[in-house]
């Protein structure tokens, strides 16, 4: 009996201990390694980090299915009206996008361009023109520069392309879009962006700051990890303000060299009211086993210079930011990631495969509600949360490799998020908005992202 009550004592005080640490299996198994490597047992140590990750992470993701999120093989909201001038070569596409006039419609024939002996793709100083492909899969852009196109102009909008970055040398594929300064406006709708470093960069020029732009139903990816020491994001939004980044489709944006850390969706540099809503962002799809850290969403990001931010301060990297019905999963790392982050709502997210919520530094607070959390919540540093209506697991549980939020799906690993019995249901919450699937909830809407998964496939 004595033995019993030995061995119960023991299992407590490691329990507490793992979980006042609040590392998940897949964060403690390098911190351990690192120290017995210290105490010359290296063997034993890489046998530990993997085994963590092992229990922690589970099977390799499945290919996702068709959803309704990212780019559509029909176009997506209303018919871009005005002055259509046709492109039928590279040429005619350069001259269209620097001589544009307000109300242009510059419309791609059906075809692949191919556009190299220049940075980047200047548009005209023109408001409110639109560059499109009259058919969504009809026109790819292949760019060997390091910036795709450049927009200094307001209300400037791109659907329905495919653009490929092809530099030889990876690092010399920056962005696929740069907005900058005077890019207020911008929106992109229904493209498919890959192989870029950081396909979508938003900043300001130190005066002027591209505020109130729309980013939605993109797809968004590589085909390998990113061989570069600069920052890998698919969508890097720096000192701009109310933005909204919403039903797009990110995927496999590892970095291979430098810190080995990237994020899937990041605003930082002092920017306010920043909305990221509906997104799908899998870290790790075909790309799982590289090297390095996957982030899904964070507001904080890496940090900014005082250059970076917006006038030149940051009393906080994002303020009033939204985080809401996502579903991130398939991350090395954090699924959603907090630093100097103020006033943000974590609202109706569904975090699948993650170390799962962080909340960090003492400029950070947020209110964390009704959430599906493969992981654990946590505050350091200072930080401050109301996280009280949440279904989340321990991260004692997650080394004995429990899962049990998996399993309120028919089968998490391949991505059949149907629920396996009833859904789990909050109280009564007044406007919960739309899921993931562009489902009203109602008033006692299901926990995490979506009401009825089966509503986010396509036919």
């Amino acid at each position: 009996m004595a033995l019993l009550l030995i061995v119960v004592f023991i299992a407590a005080a490691i329990a507490w201990t793992l979980e006042s640490m609040a590392l998940p299996p897949r964060q403690l198994g390098p911190v351990l390694e690192g120290r017995l490597a210290g105490a010359g047992l290296t063997g034993l140590g890489a046998w530990v980090a993997r085994t963590f990750n092992e229990r922690d992470r589970g099977a390799p993701l499945a290919a996702l299915p068709a959803l309704r999120v990212g780019a559509q093989a029909l176009s997506i909201g209303p018919a871009s009206a005005g002055n259509v001038v046709p492109v039928e070569h590279e040429e005619a596409a350069i001259r269209a996008l620097e001589k544009a006039q307000p109300g242009d419609v510059i419309t791609f024939a059906p075809g692949t361009y191919r556009f190299n002996g220049r940075p980047y793709l200047a548009t005209s100083s023109a408001s409110g023109v639109t560059v499109r492909a009259g058919r969504p899969g009809t026109v790819t852009l292949e760019f060997e520069l390091r910036e795709g196109f450049l927009i200094a102009s307001p209300n400037w909008t791109f659907e329905n392309l495919h653009i490929r970055g092809t530099c030889d040398v990876q690092a010399g594929c920056e962005h696929a879009f740069h907005v900058i300064g005077g890019g207020a406006g911008f929106v992109a709708r229904n493209n498919t962006v890959t192989d870029f470093n950081t396909p979508f960069k938003i900043d300001g020029n130190g005066s002027a700051y591209p505020d109130n732009g729309v980013i939605e139903h993109n797809s968004i990816r590589n085909t390998s990890a990113r061989d570069t020491v600069g920052s890998v994001s698919a969508i890097e939004l720096v000192a701009a303000s109310n933005w909204a980044i919403r039903a797009n489709l990110v995927s496999d944006f590892a970095k291979e060299k430098g810190d080995r850390t990237s994020y899937g969706l990041q605003a930082r540099g002092g920017g306010k009211g920043n909305r990221i809503e509906r997104n799908v962002v899998v870290c790790e799809q075909r790309l799982r086993g590289a090297p390095g850290l996957r982030i899904g969403v964070s507001l904080g990001g890496a940090g900014s210079t005082v250059s970076q931010c917006r006038g030149k301060r940051c009393a906080a990297e994002q303020d009033g930011g939204v985080i809401d019905a996502n579903l991130v999963a398939s991350c090395s790392d954090e699924g959603i990631h907090l630093q100097r982050a103020a006033a943000t709502a974590i609202t109706h997210n569904t975090v699948l495969d993650t170390a799962g919520v962080a909340v960090l530094s003492p400029e950070s607070s947020a209110t964390i509600h009704g959430n599906i959390i493969d992981g654990r919540i946590v505050a350091r540093a200072g930080a401050a949360i109301d996280a009280d209506d949440n279904l989340d697991t321990g991260v004692t549980r997650l080394l004995t490799g429990a899962h049990p939020l998996r399993a309120l799906f028919v089968a998490a690993d391949s991505m059949n998020l149907r629920w396996r019995g009833d859904p789990p249901r909050r109280g009564a919450v007044p406007l919960a908005g739309a899921d993931l699937c562009g489902t009203t909830r109602p008033t006692d809407p299901a926990y995490g992202a979506f009401e009825d998964f089966a509503a986010c496939l396509t036919n």
